[in-house]
């Protein structure tokens, strides 16, 4: 019998190239893709996969936010894929969930699926691991870590200090790390969820600021402040997102 598996993830070409990995492998049928969070809980609750190979980075509702919303209908094995720093990926081990740390290639493609066929035919569940590991990934402190960035020709690891500040661009957000820019299909609040809440700030509707990058603030009308970054960048701080103040020791 064939391990009917789903893979989860919003960037096309990851899908085809894991797909691409899996097809060497005769054991595995893949009945489907989700390219969302949302999808992924649809096509696990309609497919009832075997293995499930998921993203964790995905816009609004990322891989943990699947698995909480899936509760006791967990599929029997769950791949994560992840670009985590290694806190995260000692806690993979330490819960005995599989994972992909990007990027990766066949060889350790085939070595996942080899650990999966164990945990298979040894009937082991993986909810009580999942929820340790979710536990987990909650409670960790919030520290800078790495972020990947997904273009349409390549995959980009950024750490999170190195970024000067962020934007958003209709359904975009734009990474500045120095002379170079990355532009990401995400909302700025999910962004915002994903960066160190004691390094990063709300400064406008459309900006967030690394608070290590700024040089200076200039009171301006209103309530409002010009925010001039190390680089010569010069960001408004609205009066609505006046709360950003203190953090930075000016209230």
């Amino acid at each position: 019998m064939k391990t009917r598996t789903l893979i989860v993830d919003d960037e096309p070409l990851a899908r085809e190239r894991l797909r691409g990995f899996l097809a060497d492998d005769p054991t595995i049928e893949v009945v489907g893709e989700a390219g969302n969070g949302r999808e992924a809980v649809g096509a696990i609750l309609q497919l009832a996969p075997d293995l499930v190979f998921l993203d964790i980075q995905m816009p609004e509702m990322d891989g943990f936010e699947v698995i909480a919303a899936l509760k006791d209908k967990v599929p029997p094995a769950v791949v994560f894929a992840t670009a985590y720093d290694q806190f995260a990926v000692k806690a993979f081990e330490v819960h005995a969930v599989d994972y992909l740390l990007k990027p990766f290639d066949s060889e350790r493609v085939n070595e996942t699926l080899r650990r999966v066929a164990r945990r298979l035919k040894q009937g082991e569940a993986n909810g009580p691991r999942l929820d340790g590991l979710l536990a987990e990934i909650k409670s960790r402190p919030d520290t800078p870590g790495r972020l990947l960035i997904k273009t349409d020709k390549k995959m980009v690891l950024v750490p999170m200090d190195d970024i000067d500040w962020v934007e958003a661009a209709d359904n975009y957000v734009v990474l500045h790390v120095g002379k170079e820019s990355h532009i990401q299909r995400e909302t700025l609040s999910a962004m915002e969820t994903k960066l160190p809440s004691a390094t990063f700030i709300r400064i406008s509707r459309s900006t967030i600021v690394n608070i290590n990058r700024i040089k200076e603030l200039q009171p301006l009308f209103h309530g409002e402040y010009a925010v001039i970054l190390k680089t010569g960048a010069r960001l408004t701080l609205t009066r609505t997102y006046r709360d950003g103040l203190e953090k930075l020791g000016l209230e």
